[in-house]
């Protein structure tokens, strides 16, 4: 007898633990609290499930990030999960949560590259179908007060961003990364910032990586300073292009083009940058080398370049890499 009470207190202890388990699982994938109150919650681009998990869970929208995990897997979620921006709530549940995540978001990410001038933005928007108030011309006409600064990156954006709204964005974080984050640097620097935002739109088109950008920036400074023309081929892709071709390869007639940004025709700056540099671009035209030389040319095959202190070394150059 005294064996069967045993038992069955053991059996009851040990069904009334699994019971108790089972209810804490069980409220880990319950909704947080039954009041409803939304909050903007951002998934960026390549973020993995367990990150994503950890940050709902600081944000207090699910109980635990093992639980995301757990549903995202079982249900075959991992692929569908979008990055963007999404309306959540904590009394939503964990499953809610996960899929909501998978479906349409409430923004639009854009990438806007390094050395795209204006037109080049505009056409890309266009072709962004969910921006729902956008307009081409509207924006190029904003943007018409802003040469060179709409910055170039990743933006997350509403699908209703006006345009005024958006060439703002663009501007006011070029104010952010560049007029503010490299305050030191423009107040250090012997060059006016209207020339050296000119000077790195040139320095963009013209060479590839940072150290590359540095040495053409101190040629071409050089070429300022001693009153000799830029003699730049990206000026007159410039001048050149079109909505068929922003950048065509300029040919030795385009040497005779009548325009102001035909550095070719006229001595010293174009009257304003030809694209959007990037944040390489501007550094390295404010930290420039200091070099001797005058001259460069681009290896079409690998994009090495050679430098020249006189038109003897440049021509030689010239005969050595590019005939």
């Amino acid at each position: 007898m005294k064996k069967t009470s045993l038992f069955l207190g053991l059996l009851s202890g040990a069904v009334l633990l699994a019971v108790t388990a089972i209810g804490i699982v069980w409220s880990y994938f319950q909704p947080i609290t039954a009041e409803s109150s939304e909050q903007s919650f951002v998934v960026p681009k390549g973020q993995g499930v367990n990150i994503i998990g950890q940050r709902l869970t600081e944000a207090g929208l699910i109980k635990h990030p093992l639980v995301f995990r757990y549903i995202v897997t079982t249900q075959g979620l991992g692929e569908k999960i979008q990055a963007g921006s999404f309306t959540l709530s904590p009394s939503m549940t964990p499953s809610e949560i996960a899929v909501r995540l998978t479906q349409g978001t409430e923004d639009v990410w854009i990438t806007l590259l390094e050395g795209w001038r204006a037109e080049e933005i505009a056409e890309y928007l266009d072709s962004q179908e969910e921006l729902t108030f956008y307009d081409k011309e509207a924006f190029l006409d904003a943007a018409s007060d802003y040469p060179g600064m709409l910055y170039p990156d990743t933006y997350l954006i509403p699908r209703e961003m006006e345009v005024d709204a958006l060439v703002s964005l663009l501007v006011n974080t070029f104010e952010s990364k560049v007029t503010n984050g490299l305050g030191e640097e423009i107040a250090a620097s012997s060059r006016d910032f209207d020339d050296v935002l000119i000077m790195a739109s040139v320095v963009q088109r013209e060479a590839r990586d940072f150290e590359q950008m540095r040495h053409v920036a101190g040629i071409l400074w050089n070429r300022i300073d001693i009153g000799m023309a830029l003699q730049v081929d990206a000026t007159l892709q410039y001048v050149r292009g079109n909505s068929n071709e922003w950048w065509p390869n300029p040919t030795a007639a385009d040497k005779q083009l009548n325009s102001p940004f035909n550095t070719y025709q006229n001595r010293g700056l174009p009257p304003q940058p030809i694209c959007n540099p990037g944040i390489e671009a501007i550094k390295a035209t404010l930290d420039y080398l200091e070099v001797q030389d005058l001259f460069y040319i681009h290896d079409p095959e690998t994009g090495k370049m050679y430098y020249a202190e006189d038109i003897e070394g440049h021509n030689a150059n010239v005969n050595a890499y590019l005939r």
